[in-house]
C-alpha cells in the first residue's frame, strides 16, 4: 500500500492547532525555535543503529529542512523503561527547562491501559501545557507488534480532552502488519522496538501529520485559540509530581550512602541516589503528599538485595522492594507506589534493607521517592 494512505491512517485528531502554528510561523520568519520528545526506550533511540536513525531526530531533520532559515534545537528527553508516572516528574528537569516549542509525547507502549496511567499521562500533558512557554503538543501512539497493545485508548482520551493532534502507529503501520501486508520481522526485532526501518516509518507517519497541519496552517489558516480546560480530566493528582533524591534532600540515614558520581546525561539514570550493601541498613524521609512512590534499581544481576518501604510507621503494611529484576533485557528503573490517595499531610517513608548477600558485591540502589498532590 502507499506510504501516504498508510499514514493518511495513523492521523487520529488535529485537535486545535493554534499552538503548533504559532511555531511553525516563527520557524517560517527565520526565528529560533526548540523542538523536545518526551518518551520511552523507542523514543530514547533503542534498537536505532545510530541516534540520527531514530524516528524522534527523523522528526527533528524535518522541522531543519522545512524552515532553513530558522536555527533548530533538539531535545530527545526519550528514557528507556519508564512510564508517564516518572515522566511527569522529570519532564521540567530534563525537558521542558530548555523552553520546547513543540514536544510530542511517547508512553503508549510504557503505560497500561487503564484508568491509573490516565492520570499520571493527564498530568504530564497538564504540566507541558501550562509551562510558562506555552509549547505545542502532539501525541504519539506507538504500539507491541505482536499483539497491538497499547495506552493509546487512555491516552487519546486525554488528548480528544485537551484538542491535541494525535497520531496512531496502530492504525496505520501495525494495521499493514496485522493484514498481512508487511512482515513485523522486517520492522521490529523483539516486536517493540523498531530498527532502522520501523523507525523510518514511525517517523513518516508523524511527518505525514506534520505536512498536514503545515497545510492548514500556512494556506488555510483556520487554527482557533486554545484554551486550556480549567476542569482536569480526571482527579489529576500527579501533575505536581516532585522526585526527592541527594541533590534536593538529606533523608536520615544509617548505612545509606550518597551516590556522586556525576550524571552525564539524563540517561545515566543510576544516579543522585542512595545505596546500601547490608541487611538493616536503613534511610528515613519526611514528606510531603497524598501519593508517593519509590523508584529504585531491579537488576539481572544475582543475588540482589531486598528492602521493605514503611509508610507513617505501618509496620503491618510493608512495601517489598524487590531489587532482582526477573526480565533479562537489562537493569529497570523500577517505579513502585507506596501510598496513592493517601492524606494530604506529613508523611514518614522508612527503607530498611531486609535480605543481602554481600558476597555478590550488589547494592540496593533508591534512585529517588517521588510524591505528588502536594
Amino acid at each position: 500500500m502507499e506510504l501516504k494512505v498508510i499514514a493518511d491512517r495513523g492521523i487520529v485528531d488535529f485537535g486545535n492547532l493554534y499552538r503548533i502554528g504559532k511555531v511553525m510561523r516563527k520557524a517560517q520568519a527565520g526565528e529560533n525555535i526548540t523542538i523536545g520528545m518526551i518518551g520511552g526506550s523507542i523514543t530514547q533511540g533503542s534498537l536505532s543503529s545510530t541516534p540520527k536513525t531514530c524516528y524522534a531526530y527523523l522528526v527533528y531533520e524535518w522541522w531543519v529542512n522545512k524552515f532553513r532559515n530558522s536555527n533548530i534545537q533538539y531535545v530527545n528527553g526519550g528514557i528507556g523503561g519508564t512510564t508517564s508516572q516518572f515522566g511527569v516528574a522529570r519532564v521540567e528537569e530534563d525537558l521542558l527547562c530548555h523552553k520546547p516549542d513543540f514536544v510530542i509525547t511517547e508512553f503508549s507502549v510504557n503505560d497500561t491501559n487503564n484508568l491509573f496511567f490516565q492520570e499520571t499521562y493527564e498530568g504530564l500533558v497538564r504540566r507541558i501545557l501550562t509551562y510558562e512557554n506555552e509549547p505545542g503538543l502532539l501525541i504519539l501512539n506507538n504500539v507491541c507488534y505482536n499483539d497491538g497493545t497499547n495506552a493509546q485508548e487512555v491516552h487519546n482520551e486525554v488528548g480528544a480532552y485537551y484538542k491535541l493532534p494525535m497520531v496512531s502507529i496502530k492504525n496505520s503501520v501495525y494495521k499493514e502488519v496485522e493484514e498481512g501486508r508487511l512482515s513485523a520481522a522486517d520492522i521490529t526485532p523483539d516486536d517493540l522496538h523498531p530498527n532502522d526501518k520501523g523507525h523510518r516509518l514511525v517517523a513518516d507517519v508523524v511527518i505525514n501529520m506534520l505536512e498536514e497541519i503545515y497545510k492548514k496552517v500556512m494556506e488555510e489558516g483556520t487554527e482557533k485559540e486554545f484554551f486550556l480546560p480549567e476542569k482536569p480530566l480526571t482527579a489529576n493528582r500527579y501533575m505536581d509530581s516532585l522526585r526527592i533524591n541527594n541533590k534536593n534532600a538529606e533523608p536520615v540515614s544509617n548505612g545509606f550512602v550518597k551516590d556522586t558520581t556525576v550524571q552525564e546525561n539524563i540517561t545515566e539514570f543510576f544516579r543522585n541516589g542512595f545505596t546500601a550493601e547490608k541487611v538493616n541498613d536503613t534511610i528515613h524521609f519526611e514528606v510531603e503528599g497524598r501519593n508517593i512512590a519509590a523508584q529504585y534499581r531491579k537488576t539481572i544481576k544475582r543475588t540482589a538485595p531486598v528492602a521493605v518501604a514503611i509508610v507513617d510507621g505501618n509496620k503491618e503494611n510493608p512495601v517489598i522492594l524487590d531489587a532482582n529484576f526477573e526480565e533479562d533485557w537489562g537493569d529497570c528503573l523500577y517505579l513502585q507506589n507506596l501510598l496513592t490517595g493517601g492524606e494530604k499531610k506529613k508523611h514518614t517513608v522508612d527503607i530498611t534493607v531486609t535480605e543481602a548477600d554481600e558476597t555478590s558485591g550488589l547494592d540496593f540502589y533508591l534512585v529517588s521517592v517521588i510524591v505528588s498532590d502536594r
